[in-house]
């Protein structure tokens, strides 16, 4: 289980393909140290398993459907990840329950910085299949960080981002268009599933409860 603190930015340094498979080498510095062969580690929100440890880099495979449904399908050489080691069972809970389960990929429709102000507004374009479980306020873990949804519109997610976030994350890399991983706050699926067969007749929905403080 991750936090969605992320700990250290890294750098791709290699995307090797061998069939349907892939591996991904990542240079980091700060984490290292502390990682195994068989320890996971969060990539930009992606739970993935390291198999290869050297001085400077790990590298992790990669099955078909994590090309697939991540953000990782436009990682080149030299592209930034967010890094997040999982949460100690003594540590802190600073962010919200992130799995490292990715639900889908939004894109990004604009970052900018607020006019008169320091902080930056992230506008994503999300799928439609989530935003059921994304409301104002609540939590949505975007490329492993976790961030609290300032506003939805439609198929919009939009997300003040402060200074530091910005500078600790990848997020100031990422240009117009780019794929951005999404991971939406679990309690809200384990609230859907509970009440699915109460639909038919109950006036309940994932929102009223999510305002409600579950």
């Amino acid at each position: 289980m991750f936090t969605g603190i992320i700990e250290e930015v890294g750098r791709i340094a290699a995307v090797k393909s061998q069939g349907e498979k892939r591996r991904l080498t990542i240079s980091c510095a700060k984490l290292l140290p502390e990682l195994k062969v068989g320890d996971s580690i969060a990539v930009s929100g992606v739970c993935l398993t390291a198999v290869e440890i050297t001085n400077r880099t790990f590298t992790a495979d990669l099955a078909q459907e994590t090309w697939l449904r991540t953000s990782f399908s436009r990682l080149k050489s030299g592209a930034h990840v967010n890094l997040e080691l999982p949460m100690r069972a003594n540590g802190r809970f600073d962010g919200h329950v992130v799995q490292g389960h990715v639900d889908g990929t939004g894109s990004v429709i604009s970052f900018e910085r607020i006019p008169d102000g320091n902080d930056y507004l992230l506008i994503l374009g999300i799928p439609s299949e989530l935003t059921r479980y994304i409301v104002a306020k609540g939590s949505l873990a975007i490329e492993g960080i976790s961030l609290t949804v300032a506003e939805t519109e439609g198929t919009q997610v939009r997300v003040a981002i402060i200074p530091h976030t910005a500078e600790v994350t990848n997020l100031r890399a990422l240009k117009v268009g780019d794929a951005v991983n999404l991971e939406v706050d679990v309690m809200a699926k384990y609230v859907e599933k509970m009440i699915a067969p109460e639909r038919a007749t109950s006036s309940i929905t994932v929102e009223k409860l999510v305002r409600a403080g579950f």
